[in-house]
C-alpha cells in the first residue's frame, strides 16, 4: 500500500503487520544489489522510489511465501507499475475521484478509464455505486479485457437477516468499502473451495440489465470471522481519533472533493459526539496542507461549514530540519516552495471567510519583512504571514513545520508534545489571542487533513511509539 505515514515498512505488510527493520534492510539490499548487477549499461539507471518498493513487496511476498497478497495500485492502475499481475485472484475499483488529474485526465470518465487498466481477461472484477458514465466507462474497459464485472451490494443487503455490521472504521463512506472487502474476500474463498457464500454467475455479453449497465453480484451472510474482520479493521490516518486529554486530534487524510466531503460529515458527527460529552467552551483548529496538482481552494470551500476558529497551515516536514528523518523526507518539495503554496493557502481561507462573513477590521496590521515575521533569538520560531497590503482580518496562521504548528495548538495541554518556548509569546494578534483561548478552552477540537503526509507527520509527533 502507499503512501506510508511514519515509516517506509508500513507499505510491506504481513499478516497486517510491517515488516521487521532486519527484514526489510535484508530485502531491500538483496534487490538493490541485483539491479545494480544486472542493470542495462547504456541507459544505467535505478528504478524510481515507488517502482523499486514494488519491486520489493513482490520479491518479499515470493520469499516469505504469503498465501494472499493484497496489492493496492499506487496511482491509476492502466500504467501503474502494480499493474504486471497478469491473473490476479480478483481486481477491485472502489469510489472514484479526481485526483492526480496531471497523469490520469481531468474528468471522472477518464479516471475510469485508467482503473479499469488493472482488469484481466477471465478474472472477476467488483466496483461499488458510481456516476451513470463512469460505470459505463468501466464497464467497456471490461468487455474489451473480457473480464467479469460486477457491481457489490450496498452493505445493508448483507445485514438483512442478522444484525448490524459494525465496522472499526469511521465514516459512512467506509460502507461501500466494507462491502467491496467482503466481496472480494468472498472470490478468494470461493476459488479456495468455501461454499455458500453466494456464488458468482457468468453473465452472457448480450445480457439486458434492467436499468443497470453492471450486473449485481448475489449478496450472502458474512462469515463469523468476515465480521470480525470489518469490526477490528484498523488503518491509521484515516477517520482515526487520537485523545490527549482536553486536545483531540482528527486525522484524516482526505485530499480529493469527494473525500474531503465525506471528512467533513465524519468530522462534525464526531466532534459533536464529543461536546456532548464535555461542558464548557471548545475550540475547533483546522491543520491543513495539500500538495501536488490539488484545487486547494475547493478543498478548503468544502471545509467551511466545519465552523473553525482558527486555521493552521504548515509543510509536510515535521522538523524544519528534516536530515534526521529519512522516511520523511521529500525531496522532489523544496522548504520554500511547501511554505509559498501554504501562504496560498492561507490567504484563501482568509478570502473564503470576507467572503461568507464580511471583512473584520479590527486587527492591526503586524510588523513584517518581506512576509515573515522574524523571530528573535529567544523566540526561536518563525510565524509567516502574506505580505499582504492590508492587515491579515482572520485567525489563519502559517508555521514553518508541524512541530512548532502542532505545538502552538495543543499549548502545552497535550502531555505528547513540549510547550511552545515561553520566552517568545507571538507578536501576531492572532496567535497570542489565540494562545489564550487554546489554553483556555475545556475540549480543542483539531482536524489534521488535505494530506496523508500531513497526517503521517502529526502521527509521529502525537505517537512517538509508531517510530520505532
Amino acid at each position: 500500500s502507499s503512501p506510508h505515514l511514519v515509516q517506509v515498512r508500513e507499505r510491506i505488510r504481513i499478516n497486517g503487520q510491517p515488516i521487521s527493520k532486519d527484514l526489510f534492510s535484508k530485502y531491500f539490499w538483496l534487490v538493490y544489489n541485483r539491479l545494480e548487477e544486472t542493470k542495462d549499461p547504456v541507459r544505467a539507471s535505478m528504478p524510481a522510489y515507488f517502482r523499486f518498493l514494488t519491486i520489493m513487496a513482490f520479491h518479499v511476498f515470493l520469499q516469505e511465501k504469503v498465501d494472499l497478497a493484497v496489492v493496492e495500485v499506487g496511482i491509476g492502475g492502466a500504467y501503474d507499475c502494480t499493474n504486471i499481475i497478469r491473473t490476479p485472484v480478483v481486481c477491485g475499483v472502489s469510489s472514484l475521484g479526481i485526483d492526480h488529474t496531471s497523469i490520469l485526465g481531468d474528468t471522472l470518465e477518464k479516471i475510469a478509464w485508467q482503473k479499469g487498466g488493472i482488469f484481466k481477461p477471465g478474472v472477476p472484477a467488483f466496483t461499488v455505486a458510481q456516476p451513470e458514465r463512469p460505470l459505463e466507462v468501466l464497464r467497456e474497459r471490461a468487455q474489451e479485457r473480457k473480464c467479469p464485472l460486477y457491481l457489490c451490494p450496498e452493505l445493508d443487503e448483507f445485514e438483512e437477516g442478522c444484525r448490524a455490521l459494525e465496522l472499526g472504521l469511521a465514516g459512512s463512506h467506509q460502507r461501500s468499502n466494507a462491502a467491496l472487502a467482503l466481496q472480494l474476500a468472498q472470490t478468494w474463498l470461493q476459488l479456495r473451495g468455501c461454499q455458500g457464500l453466494g456464488e458468482l454467475k457468468e453473465v452472457a455479453a448480450n445480457t439486458k440489465l434492467a436499468g443497470r449497465p453492471v450486473p449485481l453480484a448475489p449478496a450472502f451472510r458474512p462469515t463469523d470471522a468476515m465480521i470480525q474482520g470489518l469490526r477490528d479493521t484498523e488503518w491509521l490516518g484515516r477517520t482515526q481519533v487520537v485523545s490527549h486529554g482536553p486536545v483531540m486530534w482528527y486525522l484524516d487524510g482526505a485530499h480529493t472533493t469527494s473525500s474531503i466531503q465525506a471528512c467533513v460529515r465524519w468530522f462534525r458527527q464526531a466532534a459533536l459526539k464529543q461536546d456532548k460529552l464535555h461542558d464548557g467552551s471548545e475550540v475547533r483548529v483546522l491543520l491543513f496542507n495539500a500538495t501536488g496538482d490539488r484545487d486547494t481552494a475547493a478543498l478548503l470551500k468544502l471545509l467551511l461549514p466545519c465552523h473553525f476558529d482558527y486555521a493552521v497551515f504548515c509543510p509536510n516536514f515535521t522538523e524544519v530540519s528534516v536530515t534526521n528523518n529519512a522516511d520523511q523526507q521529500n525531496f522532489n518539495v523544496t522548504l520554500e516552495n511547501a511554505l509559498t503554496r501554504c501562504l496560498e493557502n492561507q490567504r484563501t481561507w482568509t478570502q473564503l471567510l470576507e467572503e461568507k462573513a464580511g471583512q473584520d477590521p479590527w486587527l492591526p496590521a503586524p510588523l513584517r519583512v518581506g512576509g515573515l515575521l522574524q523571530p528573535t533569538p529567544a523566540r526561536g520560531s518563525l510565524l509567516l504571514v502574506p505580505p499582504a497590503p492590508r492587515p491579515l482580518n482572520s485567525p489563519a496562521l502559517v508555521f514553518p513545520c508541524l512541530a512548532q504548528a502542532l505545538r502552538w495548538v495543543a499549548q502545552g495541554r497535550d502531555p505528547h508534545l513540549a510547550a511552545p518556548a515561553a520566552s517568545g509569546a507571538h507578536p501576531h494578534p492572532a496567535a497570542s489571542s489565540g494562545a489564550v483561548l487554546l489554553r483556555e478552552a475545556a475540549t480543542v477540537h483539531v482536524l489534521v487533513t488535505g494530506s496523508l503526509h500531513l497526517v503521517g507527520g502529526a502521527l509521529r509527533l502525537l505517537d512517538p511509539t509508531l517510530s520505532q
